[in-house]
């Protein structure tokens, strides 16, 4: 039926002209926007291929794409891989939003393992990874990477097998103080320590400013890898209620700073891992006004920010530092590449310590990567990269979010991240993700449990997952299951 919809509509399509202001490409989009409003396109059918749409409607392949594409912005349609282009299903309603976190107010510390399992099941390929908080190799420039590199190591042979600067290079350098204007940030390339991803400079930065057995303030939940460091360094972890649109309590952080033995902040403030929140500015502002009262440092975790999926790109704390007591850290790994581990630390008042720190660790982070980074960053093409790289994780955003409306519980708490790379999913208290994990992975799914999020095991009945792979039907089946499994586990407790 729907393909005979379409072939009704092949003679009106060839007739379809273009207003003035109004492209061939917008023309035929608007006609199949139409088709999806008088209810001849239902949610969920697929549309026709771009060559036999190409065909019935007699219009060239690229002008099918650009309607297509058009269509997605739009979030009306969606592009499943090897599979083709489908109608979406609208939200009708949203579900509730997880709660506002409440961890105990005592210092912990911290315990590993369950992460590292994790981590090592997501890297199976055969099973669907959503407990990591990764992109899918499809949506990264790898092919122009791979040439850059190829570049550099053609005409700089002798550069990437020698020892360079522990500070990294300068071209790198130079290209990440540019494209720090976009997160407010006024530095100097002289300023920068080039690392080994972000995880490297949390923890260059947490060694800069702390001694074994010192207390350091948390959001809660928070990056498993973050809890990690903590107990790498034999340093304690104060969780704090943190709510999943606005971010960390100040009134518990103030609290914190005013009677504990604070020595530092750890904080996600853009679009955090796991939650998905984003600082206002103003509340940025005041937390800054926190540490300047109470002369605490803040090691400010800002890899998503450039992943925002509407308006301008969220300011980083560091912006508004004035003092230097900010160590800002970020890196290429959420939106380039995680494998070629480059990151930096803008360590204001602690930049010597933490260059020494980085030279007494490893001297230096390999320079073909960092020169292949720093070419692609000067070539103009990173801002489209990202924007094609925001539209994709905001429609899979939506694909998986729906997917957790039809088939999960209805008791179900999804967070509403405007950005980044992960849900938080809450269930009631009675439900135990790492039952579900465990009977999960039987079946090749691999989740992460919340209990990963917090160094006192708090978060038992929730959970991520990633949707920064695209959305396939072994993702959408993978959900399908883990819905029914929810169920059965609900009916058995």
């Amino acid at each position: 039926m729907l393909l005979s919809s379409f072939g009704r509509a092949a003679m009106e399509a060839k007739m379809i002209d273009s207003a003035p202001s109004q492209t061939l490409y917008e023309a035929v989009a608007d006609r199949i926007h139409r088709l999806i409003l008088e209810g001849t396109l239902q949610p969920g059918d697929r549309l026709p291929s771009v060559r036999k749409l190409h065909r019935q409607w007699s219009i060239s392949i690229s002008t099918v794409l650009e309607a297509y594409r058009l269509l997605e912005d739009r979030g009306l349609i969606q592009a499943r891989p090897q599979s083709g282009y489908f109608v979406k299903s609208a939200l009708h309603s949203l579900p509730e939003e997880p709660s506002f976190s409440p961890p105990t107010a005592v210092n912990h510390p911290v315990e590993i393992s369950l992460a590292f399992r994790v981590s090592n099941a997501v890297c199976d390929s055969q099973t669907v990874g959503l407990g990591s908080a990764i992109a899918g190799t499809e949506l990264l420039p790898i092919a122009t990477l791979n040439r850059l590199m190829g570049q550099v190591l053609r005409t700089q042979p002798a550069a990437a097998h020698c020892y360079g600067s522990p500070q990294g290079c300068e071209e790198l350098r130079h290209e990440v103080a540019r494209r720090l204007l976009d997160a407010g940030c006024s530095a100097t390339p002289d300023q920068i320590v080039i690392t080994n991803g972000t995880t490297e400079a949390l923890y260059l930065s947490l060694k800069a400013i702390t001694k074994p057995g010192d207390t350091v303030a948390i959001e809660s939940p928070t990056y498993h890898l973050l809890l990690e460091t903590l107990a790498a360094l034999h340093l304690k972890a104060l969780e704090l209620p943190t709510h999943p649109q606005e971010g960390i309590s100040l009134e518990h952080l103030e609290e914190a700073l005013k009677t504990r033995k604070v020595v530092a902040c750890v904080l996600i403030t853009n679009f955090s891992n796991p939650l998905g929140s984003c600082m206002s500015d103003s509340k940025k502002k005041q937390i800054i006004d926190l540490l300047n009262h109470y002369d605490i440092p803040l090691i400010e975790d800002d890899i998503y920010g450039e992943l925002h999926f509407e308006g301008s790109r969220p300011k980083a704390i560091k912006a508004l530092d004035q003092d230097g007591r900010v160590l800002y850290c970020a890196s290429v790994s959420k939106t380039l590449s995680p494998g070629l581990r480059v990151g930096w630390v803008v360590a204001g008042r602690y930049q010597l310590k933490v260059e020494q720190l980085k030279m007494t660790m490893n001297y230096m982070s390999a320079i073909a990567p960092q020169l292949t980074t720093a070419a692609f960053l000067a070539n103009g093409g990173y801002d489209r990269h990202l924007r094609r790289l925001r539209q994709a994780h905001h429609s899979q955003m939506q694909s998986m979010t729906q997917a957790i409306c039809d088939y999960f519980p209805a008791i179900t708490k999804v967070s509403r991240p405007k950005g980044g790379y992960v849900l938080w999913i809450e269930m009631p208290p009675h439900v135990d993700t790492l039952q579900l994990y465990e009977v999960a992975r039987q079946r090749q799914i691999i989740i992460a449990p919340g209990v990963m999020f917090s160094p006192s095991g708090n978060y038992r009945h929730c959970f991520r997952l990633n949707f920064g792979l695209p959305f396939t039907e072994a993702i959408h089946q993978a959900l399908q299951t883990l819905g029914q499994l929810l169920h059965a586990q609900i009916q058995s407790s």
